[in-house]
């Protein structure tokens, strides 16, 4: 199980990184293991403003849909153009090629969670 220390999370299994006030954001290993082999990325808010914690696309696997929450405030500045030919980047390699948006960070970070929260929180 990947949980790369230089990255935060969410209890809702997305990984945050913040450079400056661009976020890159993705779901994590355990979450694509979870989900399976993903089929589709759909994204719909580029260019709108995003709350903490809401909805921002899904990701729909072979036996599931999911709901995508956003990790911080932000308006979302651009998707993944990869993923709408490959969406099997996001099992392959989702903290690299299987990033899914890039925001620019409108709020606080201050509640996400650390790699070792994150391991607390899945078991792991």
């Amino acid at each position: 199980m990947n949980i790369p220390d230089g990255l935060k999370y969410t209890k809702d299994h997305e990984w945050v990184k913040i450079e400056g006030n661009t976020a890159t954001i993705g779901i994590t290993d355990f979450a694509q293991g979870e989900l399976g082999d993903i089929v589709y990325v759909d994204i719909s808010t580029v260019g709108q403003e995003v709350g903490a914690h809401e909805i921002f696309g899904t990701v729909e696997a072979v036996k599931t849909v999911s709901d995508l929450y956003m990790p911080v405030a932000g308006k979302v500045l651009e998707l993944n153009p990869a993923l709408d030919a490959s969406p099997e980047k996001v099992n392959e390699d989702p903290y690299g090629d299987g990033w899914m948006i890039k925001a620019e960070v409108k709020g606080s970070a201050n509640d996400l969670l650390t790699a070792a929260q994150y391991r607390e929180l899945i078991g792991k």
